[in-house]
């Protein structure tokens, strides 16, 4: 009997939803924190970053679960602990229940997408994963951009409590995306949803690859967290339409440079997204004009945008194709912990030497992810782990891969160079 299609738009629209409520809550938590609780940055940060910690922590076991054909259950799961989490903000006494919400938030958004990734990718060709994992992506990182502007709207009506009942009904709304597709990615290949070792729930050839997400993403959270701060402290301006900036930069290379990552290789396109999200923030912290800083704020945004496809390609060519929720689970969970670790150290170095400083730490750690790119990730001999199992038709479950670049051996076929997939088009 045939799998019934991927559902890819809801899938697409339920992890959109999803993220929107974790963004609402990003840009509604620190004054929130501060007004309730009266607590200081410190608090507030801790708050914010926890949801971070509980996602690292879960995404690789939830890509466990969606490898072992658990993947509908999961990502209906993400969206239902969503809702709880946004029901802890709205009845939370203290931070410290509001701490426990935000670590039932934080599993629901590992469950959401590291558990829906790997069922996206299941009916797609190997030649083509860099590309459907940026489009796909763009439901996880749209979310996070909207999220902000539907909290404002939702504040401006009916204040805080506005704002948590959106969450809970953004996340409702996710799990009905879920629970009603009829598709599934139940499999036979026997593997249990329980991992029986440490290898089997991290790879092995996956924490190179999350190595250079996260150094990379500690550029990505010192923007988030700082910068609005530094344009404004230090009197440089633009500080109203420096997110919106940096998420226009984003979002615009991702959508455009995606299928980049199957024609030139992993390696090629994060080498020169690291050089960009470099210069981006070298420019921001030796600037105090406006418009040179806006203008390096795009160019982090973009230069980050395409870390993510980038490194999905590299640790499926170093991993195997044939668990990718693990593989992918555990890589983007180094960007969680590098998200996490960017605000307080941030904040820490900003207090002693300047926000100047922090973009300028932020670009360090940007270099050195390069430096992990050139010296680990290009090594001819670590040679792509091949998939043991084939594909119910009898073929194998993946295209060998290159040795230098993680993409496929060989000339791309008319359907590999096809579009990636739109919100507009596939299967419901």
């Amino acid at each position: 009997m045939a799998r019934p299609p991927v559902p890819v738009r809801r899938l697409w629209a339920a992890v959109l939803c999803g993220y929107m409520a974790l963004g609402a809550t990003l840009q509604s938590l620190p004054s929130y924190v501060v007004q309730h609780f009266h607590g200081g940055p410190l608090i507030a940060g801790t708050v914010v970053g926890i949801a971070f910690l509980a996602t690292a922590c879960a995404r690789p076991f939830a890509g466990r679960l969606a490898d072992a054909g658990f993947a509908r259950p999961v990502v209906a799961t993400g969206g239902v602990l969503g809702a709880i989490g946004g029901a802890g903000h709205l009845v939370a006494p203290n931070p410290g229940t509001l701490m426990a919400a935000r670590l039932i938030m934080g599993v629901g958004e590992a469950a959401l997408f590291s558990g829906a990734i790997p069922w996206v990718l299941a009916d797609t060709p190997p030649q083509r994963r860099g590309r459907v994992a940026g489009w796909f992506g763009l439901s996880m990182w749209g979310g996070l951009a909207l999220g902000p502007v539907v909290a404002v709207g939702l504040n401006r009506l009916s204040g805080y409590d506005g704002v948590w009942w959106g969450v809970i009904v953004l996340g409702i709304a996710s799990a009905v995306l879920v629970l009603t597709t009829s598709g599934d990615n139940r499999n036979d290949d026997g593997l249990s949803p329980l991992p029986k070792g440490f290898r089997e729930i991290v790879p092995v050839g996956a924490s190179l690859p999350g190595l250079a997400f996260g150094l990379s993403s500690y550029g990505y959270g010192t923007v988030n967290a700082l910068l609005v701060l530094h344009l404004h402290h230090d009197g440089i301006g633009g500080e109203s339409a420096a997110l919106a900036v940096f998420a226009a930069g984003f979002l615009l290379a991702r959508a455009l440079g995606s299928p980049l990552v199957d024609r030139k290789g992993g390696v090629r396109v994060a080498l020169g997204s690291l050089v960009v999200e470099a210069v981006g923030l070298l420019l921001i912290a030796g600037t105090g004009n406006e418009v040179l800083a806006l203008a390096g704020t795009v160019l982090a945004g973009a230069g980050v945008a395409l870390m993510y496809p980038a490194t999905v390609a590299m640790t499926l060519h170093r991993t195997g194709a044939l668990r990718p929720g693990t593989s992918v689970g555990v890589m983007t969970s180094y960007w969680d912990l590098g998200i996490m670790a960017a605000g307080p150290l941030g904040g820490l170095i900003a207090g002693h030497a300047g926000y100047p400083t922090s973009f300028a730490v932020a670009a360090g750690t940007t270099v050195l992810s390069l430096l992990v790119v050139v010296t680990a990730l290009r090594d001819p001999a670590a040679t792509p782990v091949r998939d043991a199992a084939p594909k119910p038709d009898g073929r194998p479950a993946a295209a060998e891969r290159s040795a230098a670049n993680g993409r496929p051996t060989g000339g791309a076929t008319a359907a590999d160079e096809a579009p990636a997939p739109t919100p507009g088009r596939g299967p419901a």
